[in-house]
């Protein structure tokens, strides 16, 4: 009797872009590894439209206008508990359209790359056998994650893996495995540029290569400023990606047009290339960036990081030494000159980095889902 390939129903959201890369990097291998039949559901967007496009206004604005009021609340329930009457309501959400989709696609699994928690409530009143795993997008770890009827968690480090235990969760159900990136992160094969030497022309002698990552919106903060005083230093080439902000690189281009050492960039899908063509690399700190940028090996520089998520990944990086953190542009610019200057500070920031280097995160979830499911056969089958 031949076997059907599984069924996989990956839940995100698209707040920001790294859940949805997430998302996509685990279906990817799911696909290559397993032959699965993977589907997306951005359950936010499907189920609340409205609500949907309004939450996501006021996240977005949130960083730019109010960060101290975001961190405030992120760090105040950060020790949240599922079964709370507020994890009650968050984890309420698109119940009646994840309802609708299990009962169309019959998905042997769920994953989750974003907390939202419908389905262990929803998984009990259908009486389904479902596994849900759940994969965490940051270096830290909110309360939102956390659910005692997951089956699975995926993070991103040993010390996410000891506090989600200390949480309550079996230390059984967690596998540091890292964060799910592209495989294109490993595989130089993978969406290099169509003309290399024209996208990122050859390295001259004795200059180093700085990548600014603006964010896939491009709202990191003072970018204008840095990439001011930045152009002005000597044996510096500056990789810039503006990701969708089309009128920041507008402005670049026009500011640096006539720059010989300074490159700008849109909204591209041979970020791997740029970040293997550079020596360090300044970031705003999303998990799936900053998993990129370790997976490259480079330095890591944070300018101010938002409060919330973002601050506490940067503070988590720098304390084990792969990042450093400026609050000012003088103070960003003089650790560039630092890590420039003086070889080994940078080669100790590597070597940082390669103690947090997981090898292939996406592979590792997928294959460890598909021994999941295999289990499950095997046991259905026995009994």
């Amino acid at each position: 009797m031949k076997v059907s390939a599984p069924k996989i129903l990956i839940l995100y959201a698209s707040y920001g872009e790294g859940h949805v890369q997430a998302a996509r990097a685990i279906m990817d291998s799911l696909r290559r590894l397993g032959h699965c039949e993977v589907q997306l559901l951005d359950l936010m967007a499907e189920s609340h439209p409205w609500l949907n496009g309004l939450t996501k206004f006021v996240y977005m604005q949130s960083f730019k206008t109010i960060p101290q009021l975001y961190g405030w609340v992120y760090n105040i329930t950060r020790g949240m508990q599922a079964k709370s009457a507020f994890g009650h309501v968050l984890h309420s959400f698109g119940m009646r359209q994840l309802a609708l989709t299990l009962k169309k696609e019959l998905p042997d699994l769920v994953i989750h790359t974003f907390p939202q928690l419908a389905l262990p409530a929803l998984r009990r009143k259908m009486g389904m056998n479902l596994p849900i795993v759940n994969v965490v997008t940051d270096f830290d770890l909110h309360g939102r994650w956390l659910h005692p009827d997951i089956d699975r968690y995926y993070v991103a480090t040993e010390d996410l893996q000891q506090e989600a235990a200390q949480r309550g969760i079996p230390i059984e159900r967690i596998a540091a495995t890292g964060i799910p990136i592209h495989a294109s992160f490993y595989n130089l094969s993978v969406n290099e540029p169509p003309d290399q030497q024209q996208v990122i022309p050859p390295l001259q002698a004795e200059t180093t290569t700085l990548l600014i990552m603006a964010g896939a919106y491009g709202v990191l903060s003072g970018i204008l400023d840095i990439c001011h005083h930045l152009s002005q230093l000597p044996q510096l080439r500056l990789l810039i990606v503006c990701g969708r902000n089309q009128q920041l690189k507008a402005e670049l281009d026009a500011l640096y047009a006539d720059h010989p050492d300074i490159y700008t960039y849109g909204f591209v899908d041979y970020v791997p290339a740029l970040m293997r063509a550079s020596s360090l690399v300044i970031t705003k700190p999303g998990g799936i960036t900053l998993s990129e940028s370790i997976a490259s090996g480079l330095p890591i520089l944070v300018f101010k990081p938002v409060p919330g998520q973002e601050l506490n990944n940067a503070l988590y990086l720098q304390q084990k030494g792969a990042a450093r953190i400026a609050r000012t542009t003088e103070e960003l610019i003089q650790h560039c000159l630092d890590l420039i200057s003086t070889p080994s500070l940078a080669k100790e920031m590597k070597q940082a980095i390669e103690l947090l280097r997981k090898p292939h995160p996406a592979d590792q979830i997928a294959e460890d889902i598909l021994q999941q499911l295999v289990d499950k056969r095997t046991s259905v089958r026995t009994n």
